[in-house]
């Protein structure tokens, strides 16, 4: 594999979007769970999938076209949901069943063969190029710039967002911005992992460094690091074996997420019972 990283662009490409995408990650997603949106995440990609199929119809380029869709449609749920108006959950899943459903009908009124979307489904980060390379890159710095910028704020808004009101945070700016960053992190990792495998990349690191950190910065670093490992990991074993690298990818970050899962409550369950038996012993020793 190293040796073919020396040899191949496309090896070194796929590397270094999985490099920025795990950054990405790391820095969104701990926000996503953080603040329970992981469903909107989820809908925000699936809706960008209409943008896709607007872009082939109108001979642009269609990550462009999912760009638009994911930032109307993240800033539309925020600002229905600030006014009062239908559930957030109502609107996640009507932005979700109708993007996808309009980019299989832009699709079909192309004349002619039909493009392959598939790379937009599931990614493709072997095919990935220089021009996506200098996108992702783009959406990653001013993801990373938006955060930074905002970091104490957005750690008050994370906490309780009605205190952040109280002592004169910014709170619908926050999270207009936190909805725009979930947008253009969901179309960074199309290219890398695909629209229906972008929700685990987003949440499957940042829930395992969860587990072992507990600041903000330091969870987004340890998310960040973790991403970088499942992904160079994930290419490792596609290179090897031939199967799909977005698949492995995300395939690696679940199987990591649910063992850390599992070795924390058996480690919780052993102190519990430690604990137990050592008040258990107190009380003998008492009477």
């Amino acid at each position: 594999m190293l040796t073919a990283l020396l040899k191949y662009q496309f090896l070194q490409n796929a590397v270094l979007a999985g490099l920025l995408a795990s950054v990405l990650c790391g820095v969104i997603g701990v926000i996503i769970i953080e603040k329970k949106l992981v469903m909107m995440s989820g809908g925000i990609a699936h809706a960008s999938y209409g943008g896709v199929g607007l872009g082939y119809l109108l001979g642009i380029e269609p990550i462009f076209g999912a760009i638009g869709f994911a930032l109307l449609s993240a800033l539309g749920v925020g600002f229905v949901k600030r006014r009062g108006g239908a559930s957030a959950d109502v609107l996640i899943g009507l932005f979700w069943s109708l993007g996808m459903a309009l980019g299989i009908f832009f699709v079909a009124l192309m004349p002619g063969y039909p493009p392959d979307m598939s790379s937009y489904l599931f990614g493709n980060i072997l095919a990935v190029t220089r021009a996506d390379l200098y996108l992702t890159a783009g959406l990653t710095g001013a993801v990373v710039l938006v955060v930074a910028v905002f970091f104490d704020s957005w750690k008050a808004y994370l906490f309780d967002d009605e205190f952040a009101r109280l002592i004169g945070q910014p709170t619908a700016l926050l999270e207009y911005l936190l909805l725009a960053t979930i947008a253009m992190s969901v179309v960074a990792l199309i290219r890398v992992v695909g629209i229906i495998l972008a929700l685990a990349m987003l949440t499957a690191p940042a829930a395992t460094a969860s587990l072992f950190t507990k600041g903000l910065g330091s969870r987004m670093a340890a998310s960040a690091a973790l991403g970088a490992v499942f992904c160079f990991a994930g290419l490792t074993i596609s290179y090897y074996t031939g199967i799909s690298s977005g698949a492995t990818i995300v395939t690696l970050s679940g199987a990591v997420c649910l063992s850390s899962y599992g070795v924390r409550a058996l480690a919780d369950a052993h102190t519990r019972k430690h604990a137990a038996m050592e008040h258990s012993r107190e009380e003998v020793s008492e009477k």
